[in-house]
Formats: structure tokens, C-alpha cells, sequence
């Protein structure tokens, strides 16, 4: 092995949908951009939003929305106001 790479076994797990649903519960919150098309989906009482836009939707770490927001900024804001720790998904 050459200087400076780390060799690892990773032994895999399966995680049942439940129990990933419930990792971080209470302290961890994402944050995801969507398309305004997509509103509808996530938060049906939101007002109609024009068709084309990129928003930004915090979710609770078991995927509820939480609030829609047109700047990651303000999402991430939110989350830190209630005591969340944010983090971005693609």
C-alpha cells in the first residue's frame, strides 16, 4: 500500500425506512431546491405559484415540510432559529 491511503473493510448494513426516518429526528432538518411546479405536491395549502421557479423547501429529518422559501439563505436561517441543523440535499 502505498503512503498515505488508508485501507478499510466496510461491512454493509441494510436500514429499515423507519428507522432512517428517524435519524436525527428533532435536530437535523434538509434543505432541498425545488421547482415551483413541485409546491403543489409538498405544501397543497401554499398560494398558486408561477410555473419556472427555483424554491427552496426545509424538511424535517423524516422528510415533513417544514417551510418553502425562495433563498436557501432563509431556509437555513429557519432551521438554525429552531434549533435544527440544516443540511443540503441534491
Amino acid at each position: 500500500m502505498s503512503e498515505g491511503h488508508v485501507a478499510f473493510e466496510y461491512e454493509a448494513r441494510s436500514v429499515s425506512p423507519e428507522t432512517l426516518a428517524t435519524l436525527g429526528e428533532g435536530h437535523i432538518a434538509y434543505v432541498k431546491q425545488i421547482r415551483s411546479e413541485d409546491v403543489p405536491d409538498l405544501f397543497p395549502e401554499a398560494p398558486k405559484i408561477a410555473p419556472g421557479l427555483k424554491l427552496f423547501a426545509l424538511h424535517a429529518a423524516d422528510g415533513t415540510p417544514i417551510m418553502l422559501t425562495d433563498s436557501r439563505e432563509a431556509a437555513i436561517a429557519n432551521a438554525w432559529s429552531n434549533e435544527l441543523q440544516a443540511v443540503s440535499v441534491h
